[in-house]
């Protein structure tokens, strides 16, 4: 079982522009194989004038920032399809946890809480975790407490556990990681303090506002993927 982990969100005091943080796991049973669906995400890519191996950055994408300040709308709305397709395809399954940083009164806590939730989806799942001979956790150690967190946590509970470092243009799924972290981040965003301006224009259409098209088109399509589902 390979196991991709991404994060949203930064550690530190509660800031207007990062006021959650979320940690997403995407688990493959390395026996199924997803070279094809690599090929397309690929051909895909370079069909758009990008490397084969380009990592997809959702947030920069739907901000318009780094790789993609050149790209207009259609082709920035296309890329972030390609890799919800990607996902939609492969024989994978996510977990999102979100965490609210106004419930945490520092670093130290928001530790805390995400160490105790991690913790707690393995023991709720721990049939399913213990099946595997063999678990990898594939983590790009952006982030030193959350680093922490999934080498402590996952080795209390599990003895078949190995962490990796992944470097992010490696993998797709580890960008379909960072897919899901976007998305929890957008669904929470809208039963709480609403769509930024960029992400009302990014996923808008001519019929749905953003947040109908995201429940639509999106939503929709990960909820079917989800952990136990």
């Amino acid at each position: 079982m390979s196991i991709f982990i991404d994060e949203s969100g930064v550690f530190g005091p509660l800031e207007t522009h990062s006021p959650f943080y979320i940690v997403s796991l995407v688990f493959h049973d390395q026996s199924d194989d997803i070279a094809g669906n690599l090929d397309k995400i690929h051909d895909a890519l370079v069909a758009r004038g990008l490397d084969a191996n380009h990592p997809i950055h959702t947030g920069p994408l739907i901000r318009r920032e780094q790789d993609y300040r050149w790209m207009d709308m259609p082709e920035r709305r296309a890329i972030f399809r390609v890799l919800v397709d990607f996902v939609r395809r492969c024989e994978v399954t996510h977990h999102s946890l979100v965490f609210h940083k106004r419930e945490a009164t520092d670093t130290d806590h928001l530790v805390s809480l995400i160490s105790r939730a991690v913790s707690a989806f393995i023991r709720d799942n721990l049939v399913f975790f213990a099946s595997w001979d063999r678990i990898v956790i594939y983590y790009d150690s952006g982030q030193k407490e959350l680093t922490n967190v999934v080498n402590s946590v996952f080795n209390a509970h599990l003895t078949t556990v190995e962490v990796r470092k992944v470097i992010p243009s490696d993998y797709s799924l580890f960008q379909a990681a960072d897919l899901c972290c976007t998305l929890a981040l957008l669904r929470t965003k809208i039963e709480t303090i609403g769509l930024s301006a960029s992400e009302r224009d990014f996923f808008s259409t001519p019929k749905d506002s953003a947040e109908r098209a995201l429940k639509k088109g999106y939503f929709k399509t990960m909820g079917a993927k989800r952990f136990g589902s």
